[in-house]
């Protein structure tokens, strides 16, 4: 039941969001479409508390646990620039806004974007963690909650091989823009290219 209600929190997610946005470029109110970007959060609010509930009332912690924690976690982490990703897309498409940039990213810069990615990662893994040793404090009994354990370590192993594989590999690597990219870009900054 649980991991229904997750896959349910998700496409609430993106239809508040879709909603929120909505009403703030096609309806042009601006507020209400605030008001709905607002409560998009409130989506996370119910898992938890669903989660918590399920765990008091002496459920077995699991797969659906788990995952509900490891969502709301990176929820947290991603979940505002998400919605920014999707405003500005859809301030362009409906309301005349600015294209979206879509320029890629070499050498040092790619580096400092994927160390900021992991970072936010970081964050959404301590959220997450945080919250599975806290459902491991909560139910007070090893047997019932040994699988949230077992989730906060998976979560460490991807953060880990999310550092060697992204930011470290993109420091010690560093791409190269193409030759023709290089160009482009120093004829329009003005200065050479990197």
């Amino acid at each position: 039941m649980l991991i229904v209600l997750i896959v349910a929190c998700e496409v609430a997610f993106w239809v508040l969001l879709t909603a929120g946005l909505s009403v703030r470029y096609l309806l042009r109110r601006r507020r209400l479409g605030g008001l709905l970007l607002l409560a998009v959060p409130l989506v996370d609010l119910v898992l938890l508390v669903a989660s918590v509930a399920d765990l008091r009332d002496g459920g077995q912690a699991g797969l659906a646990h788990g995952l509900a924690a490891a969502y709301l976690g990176f929820t947290v982490a991603f979940g505002h620039d998400m919605v920014r990703w999707a405003d500005v897309r859809f301030a362009h498409r409906f309301a005349g806004g600015p294209p979206p940039e879509r320029r890629k990213l070499y050498g040092r810069e790619r580096a400092r974007y994927e160390w900021r990615a992991w970072g936010k990662g970081m964050l959404g893994w301590a959220v997450a963690c945080g919250l599975l040793l806290a459902g491991v404090a909560f139910v007070g009994d090893l047997d019932r909650s040994a699988a949230l354990l077992e989730w906060a370590g998976r979560l460490t192993f991807v953060m880990v091989i999310w550092l060697v594989f992204w930011p470290v590999a993109c420091t010690v690597f560093p791409t190269r823009a193409p030759q023709d990219a290089a160009t482009r870009d120093s004829s329009l900054s003005g200065g050479p290219p990197r």
